[in-house]
């Protein structure tokens, strides 16, 4: 199985992956939230954030899935790395031969869907993917391609962002929005 090409600019991509200082942290709510309601949308039973890093996929936010990261060769987040204004979708990853080999295909989870929107930086790199998994073949909906364009392509800055928790600013403690 080939691994994915890397980006052009891997060198300015890794660099700007170090500045956020989010790999190897711990779980964080928020990025949580947003995996499980990626789940939720995608009617899927594994979704992660992942950002890749030199040599592997670290997951910051994963569901459905007990390892916390994979190796870069494996990664299906890594070809999404390639073009980060679209959505990476492999409806049968067992029919498609970049990833019919992989051992994340052949072996456990045995990921037959697989859909990745790339986390992107104001300067357009590439960071990682928020996505889905599926253990059947199968395609998003339009509805489901829809809903994944709001919050990945915010800027990483933004407070909406996966990505915009960096650097951490405190908060004020949350109200519910309803009366008590």
């Amino acid at each position: 199985m080939p691994p994915a090409p890397l980006p052009p600019t891997e060198h300015e991509r890794l660099a700007a992956l170090q500045q956020y200082a989010i790999l190897d942290t711990p779980s964080e709510e928020e990025f949580d939230e947003l995996v499980r309601l990626a789940g939720t949308i995608c009617n899927a039973p594994i979704a992660l954030i992942s950002l890749i890093d030199h040599e592997r996929q670290w997951f910051k936010a994963r569901v459905g899935l007990d390892v916390a990261e994979t190796h870069r060769d494996h990664s299906f987040c890594a070809h999404a790395l390639a073009e980060p204004d679209a959505l990476l979708v492999v409806p049968s990853a067992a029919d498609d031969p970049r990833f019919a080999a992989n051992p994340l295909v052949t072996g456990d989870p045995h990921i037959r869907f697989y859909a990745g929107s790339p986390l992107v930086t104001p300067h357009g790199h590439a960071l990682g993917t928020l996505c889905v998994i599926d253990r059947t073949p199968r395609n998003l909906s339009p509805l489901q391609r829809e809903a994944r364009t709001p919050p990945t392509r915010r800027s990483p800055r933004s407070p909406t962002s996966p990505l915009g928790c960096r650097p951490r600013r405190p908060r004020a403690p949350r109200r519910p929005f309803w009366p008590q």
